[in-house]
Parts: C-alpha cells; sequence; structure tokens
C-alpha cells in the first residue's frame, strides 16, 4: 500500500457493495457511504446504483484529507482512513496514540509526534483505542463479528 488509491481499494474490501441492514442506523449504504452523505454530497437516485467514483471522491474529500492521511506513514494513513469512514473517534485515537495533547483536530504537532515514533507502535494503539470503542457500541452485538474481522484485517495489512 502506497497511496490514497491503494488504502481506498483496501477499503472497499471491508465495506462491499448495497446494504440495508435494519439494525445499521446509517441505513442504506452502498461502498460504506450512507444515504445521507451522498446526499450531501449531490446524489440523488438509488443507492442500490450508487457508483463507485462518487463513493471515492467523497472518501478522499471527507476520510483522508481532513484527516491529513497523506502527511501521515501510509500503514498510519489507512488505519486512521478506514476508522474515520467506518465512524469513530480517529483524530482522537491517533493523538492518544502518539502522546500528545487530545484535541481532536491532527495539526503539526500530531503528525510530527506520528512521524517520531515507532509507526508500529501507532497502529497497535491507535486499533486498541478503536477496538475499545466498538466493544462499547450497543450494536456490538450485532455488527461486532464483522468489525473485529476487519480490525484483525487491519492489523494483518500493517503487518506486511
Amino acid at each position: 500500500m502506497q497511496n490514497f488509491d491503494d488504502a481506498f481499494d483496501a477499503l472497499i474490501g471491508h465495506e462491499g457493495g448495497y446494504v440495508n441492514h435494519p439494525d445499521d442506523p446509517g441505513g442504506e449504504t452502498r461502498f460504506g457511504i450512507t444515504k445521507r452523505v451522498g446526499s450531501a454530497n449531490g446524489y440523488t437516485g438509488d443507492m442500490r446504483f450508487f457508483p463507485i467514483d462518487m463513493a471515492k471522491t467523497i472518501a478522499r474529500n471527507l476520510y483522508w484529507t481532513p484527516y491529513q492521511c497523506d502527511q501521515l506513514p501510509i500503514h498510519v494513513a489507512f488505519q486512521v482512513f478506514d476508522a474515520a469512514y467506518n465512524g469513530g473517534y480517529p483524530a482522537k485515537w491517533l493523538q492518544q496514540a502518539a502522546g500528545v495533547n487530545v484535541d481532536g483536530q491532527i495539526g503539526a504537532k500530531t503528525i510530527g509526534a506520528v512521524r517520531a515514533a515507532d509507526p508500529d507502535k501507532i497502529v497497535m494503539r491507535f486499533d486498541a483505542y478503536r477496538i475499545k470503542y466498538l466493544a462499547s457500541l450497543k450494536t456490538f452485538p450485532t455488527f461486532g463479528r464483522g468489525w473485529m474481522n476487519r480490525m484483525a484485517e487491519n492489523l494483518l495489512r500493517a503487518a506486511s
């Protein structure tokens, strides 16, 4: 994995196609993009036909660029990107993992601390915070197995 395109391809392997699970508070999704997010970004069609190129544009604009993933080591960037896409508090988890002030804003201090640290340790800490968060959600009994498989795949990807 070397860049956003690689990260997006890996992420889509987690997300799959159209889903409308009755217990998912996000409702209808395709490629992990909810109908609400698709609509907010100009999509007016049926979510079953939501195009992957629009999902990729939204992914870059909402879940890659705001988290400054281009500034992070790629294996760390993927974890942050995947968490932002999947939901939670990736900026705070990254700051906790890097041992900097947790304000939820990824800036120069956070990026500097991440770059100066062992990326494997950042990934492990980050994923630990993410797993704790996922395990605390009321929807964990329904979706937890899938989330844990996703986390396992992310850890294996980081280790390769």
